[in-house]
């Protein structure tokens, strides 16, 4: 399989979301660049849900799901 070409960003954060990004790194056993790429994954989904007229939302029932996101956390 080839690697995919990457290109290096730099994002300067809060204090605040700098603990939140490592937060959930350590939680999920990630880190904190997987974090960010998940994140960037869902608001493109989100993104696009949006452009199709779809809304996205939470729920406690997952029969009701009309789309499931998979692959995140």
């Amino acid at each position: 399989m080839a690697q995919e070409r990457k290109e290096r960003i730099n994002l300067q954060v809060s204090p605040e979301l700098s603990k939140i990004l490592t937060s959930i790194a350590d939680e999920t056993g990630s880190n904190r660049t997987e974090v960010i790429r998940q994140a960037l994954s869902l608001m493109k989904v989100a993104h696009e849900a949006k452009r199709r007229g779809k809304h996205i939302g939470l729920t406690s029932d997952p029969s009701r799901l009309e789309t499931e996101i998979i692959g995140l956390l």
